[in-house]
């Protein structure tokens, strides 16, 4: 059985869908006023690694990631580059697409948009009001009143006495009590509005997941997930809203993926410490970066430097390496190498322990080489393409991985040519001019293999 770890309980629990063999997830996505970073990466390619192997187990799967495209730094941006916020997020929607494709990232079900879905936010917000949870305050601003929420901080585990003593909360006349957050933000001049009943103004972050995630998968649904820097106070203030809003528990599980850090701070615009994945696809490929992330254990911090990422790269060459040159052939069926497969995704989708089953198949291929029995190979290679395409690896022809890189450098053509060279040259015992073609191509990062009597290349 599908064992997920709850952030609501802190503890692996059985997972047991609101509906047999369906299941509903909502995944807090990107606010898109720039670039995305590695941090996005993980969330991206985490939920992607669990939709997969949801579908992979049988569910019929709706997912849902959202997208903020209006709030203060979309609009703080917009003002800096004196355009309007739509052309902002439009550029930028589309640039996260792109990272997402590169990534293998498949297609939500569902990809609402803030701006899109504000009557959802309006109707809730005027709930909570008629129902005693918020207020309109002194400036037009509309907040919630944590206080009527008896279940506030029980996702993170603060409770609101601990909160008032420990953290510094500025003072604003306009509420109730310093903790109480915004729901509904009265326009200042200038700024992006919609029509209220409590005047001109835009969403508060928080209302924006609680309205998508109901309007599409109902006031109670199977999974939520997002980055650890999310369960407080974004994914409280989600629970207090919905909870309070249609009185029953608002979600089942709830899935946290932690930090990408470096030098062991998290990775994060506001700290100037980050990297965008373009930067990244610069120097690795993506399909590297998506290895790098799932070699860590989703709940665990992630530290970037360049040695795993180099790691990475060794890792699937090994793996591409025992894929090449192999026919066609059909994956055994519910083999022992699958069921502890999938047995280990059960366990909280532990992907470190599922990548050295893929490892395990590889070393099998080449043994089975090595025995020349070419249809056992073939079998097994057809196992690890099919158990690594449940994680998103392995999915290219192992030509394409070694010949092609995303990144510039020599064309393939141009390669090809050299070779070519060096083979005339070869044959005419030229050893001098063999050796500085070689050479040439190494230093341009494409390493020959030369085997009975063919010349194979790849780059490195």
């Amino acid at each position: 059985m599908l064992k997920i770890y709850n952030s609501l309980h802190n503890r692996k629990q059985d997972f047991i869908p609101l509906e047999a063999n369906k299941i509903r997830m909502y995944v807090c996505g990107m606010t898109v006023y720039d670039y995305c970073h590695l941090g996005h990466a993980r969330v991206m390619v985490v939920f992607d690694m669990v939709y997969r192997y949801l579908k992979a187990a049988g569910y019929e799967v709706t997912y849902v990631r959202n997208i903020t495209d209006i709030d203060d730094k979309i609009i703080k941006r917009a003002n800096e580059n004196a355009e309007p916020f739509t052309a902002l997020t439009a550029r930028f929607i589309q640039a996260m697409h792109e990272d997402e494709q590169a990534l293998g990232v498949l297609s939500p079900t569902h990809e609402p948009r803030a701006t899109d879905n504000i009557p959802a936010m309006l109707a809730m917000i005027s709930t909570l009001i008629e129902q005693g949870y918020a207020y309109v305050g002194s400036n037009r601003d509309v907040y919630y009143d944590v206080s009527k929420f008896e279940g506030y901080g029980k996702l993170s585990g603060r409770r609101l006495e601990d909160l008032r003593a420990g953290e510094r909360i500025a003072i604003d006349e306009a509420k109730h009590d310093p903790l109480d957050f915004v729901l509904w933000k009265a326009a200042k001049a200038g700024e992006p509005a919609w029509d209220s009943p409590w005047g001109l103004g835009r969403p508060g972050w928080h209302i924006e997941c609680s309205a998508m995630s109901s309007s599409l998968l109902g006031t109670q649904f199977d999974i939520h997930g997002g980055g650890h820097d999310l369960k407080f106070p974004h994914h409280e203030n989600e629970i207090a809203q919905s909870e309070a809003c249609n009185g029953h528990q608002y979600v089942n599980y709830w899935m946290h993926n932690g930090f990408i850090q470096i030098n062991d701070e998290k990775m994060s615009k506001s700290l100037n410490n980050f990297f965008t994945i373009r930067d990244v696809l610069q120097v690795y490929k993506a399909e590297e970066i998506r290895y790098f992330i799932l070699n860590s254990h989703y709940r665990s911090p992630l530290n970037y430097s360049h040695e795993p990422l180099d790691n990475a790269r060794a890792a699937l060459t090994r793996l591409y390496t025992a894929l090449r040159d192999l026919p066609n052939a059909e994956a055994p069926v519910n083999s022992e190498a699958e069921q502890r497969f999938r047995a280990v995704l059960d366990d909280d989708f532990n992907t470190p322990e599922a990548i050295a089953i893929l490892f395990e198949l590889a070393r099998d291929i080449n043994r089975f080489r090595r025995e020349q029995n070419d249809l056992a190979a073939a079998e097994t290679a057809a196992l690890l393409k099919k158990l690594a395409g449940i994680l998103g690896l392995l999915e290219r022809e192992a030509e394409s991985w070694f010949k092609g890189s995303g990144i510039e450098g020599l064309a393939d053509a141009a390669i090809e040519a050299l070779i070519q060279q060096r083979l005339l040259a070869r044959t005419q015992k030229n050893w001098a001019e063999s050796d500085r073609i070689r050479d040439e191509l190494k230093a341009q990062g494409i390493l020959l293999e030369d085997q009975a009597g063919l010349t194979t290349w790849r780059r490195v």
